[in-house]
């Protein structure tokens, strides 16, 4: 049987978080947006690698040896589209996020927040309201900046 190039239930694009707390952020995830997550353990029970289902969307988690700089930490910033991003931001608040802007509706048709999970990445979280022309969001955002 031949092996796809990219595994199922996968995207092209993976985000891939590296942590220091691995198992902080892993529990997050499930508190926070109900991820399914496999994770793959060294005997001293640290963090390997994992994956988790977020969404649709898979996610990938690498623990960052303790003695390494903070250096090797890369903070994302991710955009969700889902179906209600105020019940995503308070889902996010209760597993311990911090605010940094509650939901609401934007000039270019979304309604959205964010929040900085314990490892100091950014999730914001959107639902789209409305749709509209490339011209009528030039236009909203020229109003906006009066």
């Amino acid at each position: 049987m031949a092996v796809k190039g990219v595994p199922e239930g996968y995207h092209t694009i993976t985000p891939y978080f590296s942590v220091k707390n691995a198992h902080g952020f892993i529990e997050f995830l499930k508190k926070a947006f109900d991820a399914r997550v496999e994770v793959h353990e060294m005997p001293d029970g640290t963090v390997l690698n994992a994956q988790a289902q977020v969404g649709d969307s898979m996610v990938l988690i690498g623990q960052v040896p303790e003695d390494r700089p903070d250096s090797d930490l890369m903070p994302a910033m991710l955009y969700l589209y889902v179906e209600d991003a105020d019940t995503w931001y308070r889902n996010a608040m209760s597993a311990g996020a911090e605010s940094i802007m509650q939901p609401v509706d934007q000039f270019y048709g979304d309604r959205a927040g964010a929040v900085r999970d314990l490892a100091g990445n950014q999730w914001w979280f959107a639902t789209r309201k409305e749709e509209m022309s490339s011209g009528e969001l030039v236009r909203r955002a020229k109003e906006r900046r009066k």
